[in-house]
């Protein structure tokens, strides 16, 4: 199996409580070949909910408690998104999922590239929370940009 973020299958669990439905991964899902989660809404999030951002270090900071996840109203949020992680990786390690399609930016889903913490839309090199944990765990994450690199891993994971 293949962990997704949940809003790539049209779930409504996006910041805004709106989706980022991608039809490639959502037939996957048809097919049974995805598990989905949003790692916010484990975590006790709301949706909506503000957006955010992490703030003062990276992902891997953050999980080792020297950085934290901020929305735009300035409220920690660090909790949430720390929770979110674990409980997505427990669902990981239950579902023996090997591999993760997560939302390209996300301060929780995004891998390789997230927002800087400003709130201004400039991409910084790095992971969301997440991402860093399950990659930590040996989960191979890549991002819906890379179709390529999913049409590779459902092949490997069928």
């Amino acid at each position: 199996m293949i962990l997704v973020s949940a809003c790539l299958c049209g779930v409504n669990c996006k910041y805004d409580g709106n989706n980022n439905l991608n039809e490639y991964i959502y037939e996957l899902l048809k097919q049974g070949k995805l598990v989905p989660v949003c790692p916010e809404q484990l975590g006790g999030m709301s949706t909506p909910r503000h957006p955010s951002e992490i703030v003062g270090g990276s992902a891997k900071d953050v999980l080792e408690g020297k950085a934290k996840v901020i929305n735009k109203k300035g409220e920690d949020v660090t909790r949430f998104f720390v929770k979110g992680a674990y409980e997505t990786l427990n669902i990981a390690r239950t579902f023996n999922c090997k591999a993760a399609i997560l939302k390209a930016k996300s301060p929780s889903c995004g891998s390789g590239k997230i927002y800087d913490g400003t709130f201004e839309g400039r991409l910084i090199d790095g992971n969301g929370i997440t991402s860093e944990l399950l990659i930590k765990n040996g989960v191979e994450v890549i991002d819906e940009t890379d179709v390529a690199a999913i049409k590779d891993i459902v092949e490997r994971m069928s």
